[in-house]
């Protein structure tokens, strides 16, 4: 991985041909089979797990929560049931009452283990959904949406599209944009010239996707609460500044929100695919998701995993939680988020002492946005970086311009890393001309 490019060197039509054609007549040898995968697959691998890897958000994989991932398949446990696997179920209630304690969230609040966000997000959405109906007198579980009254949501305006897209899952539709500041947290002066009343969700966002800013959750939380309304956070990534002593108050006033969403792939670094619900009301979340069947056995008042989740039927995600976090203790988690803080800081500064260049956040986390002039040379720079092969730093678009945006967001980033970067930056700026 160290001396590896970052970028893919094939693509998906080109490796269709290699690995496709007809399905072959009889069977091929287990071993044969792993062998011709592990080769052919190798040239369309991007190396996210490189420490050089900073598009998007996305993670690298602690070494103890990459073994735990796959006595998970060997395990091959259908922890849905806490009765029928009581050892996974198990190391899952553990890791929840750990995501709690780091997160500083209530102890009594409900943990679910998602594909990722955007399911994360439908799940305490949904809990939402059933609260704010239920109050307002309306039984969705019996009688739909159809005829309900309207649920409100009001959303930042540079709240992530997966918001949006659980919303739509739900049947809520489009909601109600807040306007934002210059880096993109929600205006609470804004918010109070919205809310009404009525059914009424608030979703508020910890860590921008561009500049990493975190809005004003706990002056936010308490005027939504002052009208009754629902309150969930996407912290995706960001609410894992709570874990960090000199980051926790980006987040303050976090323990009185009403749900929360978390990646353990992202931040926390176990493998794909891992997100986190949590619903600070467990009877909530339970009657939002919870299905009866005769067939199922219930295992006593702590509830069952299915309880907590769109799926039935699921791998325990939750143990490389277990493992990760087991493999860092709490001053790990700190000094984990602290370091990608710290490494994005670095990275920032090293790009503003490239000639021409600009660094367009407050660098307050893990997200750096730089321009270089105009938006085609910006985009000339992002390309000649991106074909460089020594990192991999996604392009975007953010307040009108376009963009390179780097996420730091993996364990095994250091220093080295990050001057490579820089370095690789400065070569593709100073090959695009001024």
């Amino acid at each position: 991985m160290p001396d590896r490019p970052v970028p893919p060197r094939a693509t998906a039509d080109e490796l269709r041909e290699v690995l496709g054609g007809p399905l072959p007549d009889g069977p091929t040898a287990p071993a044969e089979v792993v062998d011709l995968l592990a080769e052919l697959a190798e040239p369309g691998l991007m190396a996210m797990p490189s420490g050089r890897f900073f598009g998007w958000v996305i993670g690298g994989t602690l070494p103890a929560a990459l073994a735990a991932d796959w006595l998970v398949s060997a395990w091959d446990q259908n922890t849905g049931m806490r009765y029928a696997t009581p050892g996974t179920a198990a190391l899952e209630e553990v890791a929840a009452g750990w995501i709690l304690e780091v997160l500083g969230l209530p102890a009594t609040a409900d943990v679910g283990f998602t594909t990722g966000a955007t399911m994360a997000h439908f799940t305490a959405l949904a809990a939402a959904r059933q609260q704010v109906l239920t109050a307002a007198g309306w039984d969705v579980d019996r009688l739909g949406l159809t005829g309900a009254p309207r649920v409100r949501v009001l959303v930042g305006r540079e709240r992530h599209e997966t918001v949006d897209l659980a919303l739509r899952y739900l049947g809520l539709g489009a909601p109600e944009v807040v306007p934002s500041d210059g880096q993109g947290r929600l205006r609470v002066d804004a918010l109070g010239d919205l809310l009404g009343e009525g059914p009424a969700i608030v979703c508020l966002q910890a860590g921008n996707v561009h500049s990493g800013a975190f809005d004003p959750v706990g002056a936010a939380t308490a005027l939504a609460h002052e009208h009754g309304a629902w309150v969930h956070v996407d912290g995706a990534f960001g609410l894992w500044a709570a874990a960090s002593p000199g980051l926790a108050h980006l987040v303050e006033g976090r323990s009185a929100v009403d749900s929360w969403t978390t990646d353990a792939h992202k931040t926390l670094n176990v493998p794909y695919d891992c997100g986190i619900a949590v619903v600070a009301r467990p009877r909530v979340l339970r009657d939002a998701m919870g299905v009866h069947a005769s067939y199922l056995v219930h295992d006593g008042g702590v509830g069952d995993p299915f309880e907590r989740v769109p799926e039935l039927s699921r791998r325990a995600r939750g143990v490389p939680v277990w493992a990760a976090l087991r493999s860092l203790g709490r001053s790990g988690v700190a000094d984990l988020v602290d370091g990608f803080a710290g490494h994005a800081r670095a990275i920032a500064a090293g790009i503003a002492a490239v000639p021409g260049a600009e660094i367009l956040n407050d660098v307050v986390f893990t997200q750096v946005c730089a321009a270089f002039g105009t938006d085609g040379r910006t985009r000339a720079v992002t390309a000649r970086l991106l074909a460089d092969g020594v990192t991999w730093m996604s392009g975007s678009r953010w307040h009108d311009r376009d963009v390179l945006r780097v996420s730091v967001s993996n364990w095994s980033t250091d220093t080295a890393d990050v001057a490579a970067a820089v370095d690789a930056v400065r070569r593709a700026a100073g090959a695009t001309g001024p």
